[in-house]
C-alpha cells in the first residue's frame, strides 16, 4: 500500500445509467491519466477487497472504475451474499455497467479509446456480459472464476480478447464447465481466448480469504498475467 504522499487519487463518483444514476469507486494513476479499466465486484459487494483491486490497478497506471451494483450494500456472510446476487436483475447490472463504459471513455483521466473489464466470481460473469454487449468499446476482458446469472448464453457480440483465470478445484464452478466456456467463447466470437487454470479453489485471488481458498502463489501469477494483458490490449 502506498504511503500518504504517493497514494493514488481516489473518489466515489456518480454517473449516468440509461436515464438513471449509478455510483462507483474511481481510482486514477499517479501520472494522472491512463487506459480505462472497469472492475466488477464479487457477490460480497463493492467492499474493501474490490477497492484494493482498483487501487492496485491504478498504481499500475490504469484509470479504474468499480460500479456499485448493490447500491451500497456489502456483506461478509456467504448466504446473504448469495441472496444479494440472486436478487440482482441482470438488466439492471448491465445498464449500470454500460453507463460505466460511457463514463470512463468520456473521462479526462482516461487515455484509451477502449476499456478493459476485470471481474471476480459474479463479476467475472458480468464482465463477460459487458464485453458481449458493448462490442468494440471493450478491447480486453478478464474473468476470474466467473459464475452467476451474469454469464451470457452466447458471445457473438464480443469483440474483446479474453484472458480467463479459473480454478481446478472450484466447488462453485467445475473446471470442466470452465473449459467448455472457453471453447464456446472461441467458437461464438472468434476472438483471441486464453484461459489459465490454477491448482486452487474458487476465489483463490481474494486475499481477504472469506471462503478459505486464497492461494497466494496462484493469485500473484494471475495478477501479473492480468496486468500484462491489459497493458497490451487496452489502448
Amino acid at each position: 500500500m502506498a504511503d500518504s504522499q504517493t497514494e493514488n487519487p481516489r473518489q466515489n463518483v456518480t454517473f449516468a445509467s440509461n436515464g438513471d444514476q449509478a455510483h462507483g469507486y474511481l481510482a486514477t494513476p499517479p501520472a494522472g491519466t491512463g487506459p480505462g479499466v472497469i472492475v466488477v465486484q464479487e457477490w460480497w459487494g463493492l467492499d474493501d477487497h474490490i477497492v484494493d483491486i482498483c487501487d492496485r490497478l491504478a498504481a499500475e497506471g490504469f484509470t479504474v472504475l468499480a460500479p456499485d451494483l448493490f447500491g451500497g450494500r456489502t456483506t461478509h456472510d456467504s448466504d446473504e451474499a448469495g441472496a444479494m446476487m440472486g436478487a440482482l436483475p441482470v438488466e439492471h447490472a448491465a445498464r449500470d455497467l454500460s453507463g460505466a463504459v460511457g463514463y470512463l471513455l468520456a473521462h479526462e483521466a482516461v487515455s484509451s479509446s477502449t476499456v478493459g473489464a476485470v471481474g471476480f466470481c459474479m463479476g467475472g460473469g458480468f464482465a463477460l456480459l459487458l464485453a458481449a454487449q458493448q462490442g468494440d468499446k471493450v478491447s480486453a476482458v478478464v474473468p476470474f472464476y466467473g459464475v452467476g446469472q451474469g454469464v451470457p448464453d452466447e458471445f457473438r457480440g464480443l469483440k474483446a480478447a479474453v484472458q480467463g483465470h479459473y480454478a481446478e478445484q472450484d466447488a462453485f464452478y467445475p473446471v470442466d464447465d470452465a473449459r467448455a466456456l472457453e471453447q464456446q467463447i472461441r467458437d461464438d466470437a472468434g476472438v483471441d481466448v486464453q484461459f489459465f487454470y490454477y491448482p486452487a479453489g474458487h476465489a483463490f485471488h481474494n486475499d481477504k480469504d472469506r471462503l478459505g481458498t486464497y492461494d497466494a502463489e496462484s493469485a500473484a501469477l494471475a495478477w501479473s498475467r492480468t496486468v500484462d494483458f491489459l497493458r497490451a490490449r487496452v489502448s
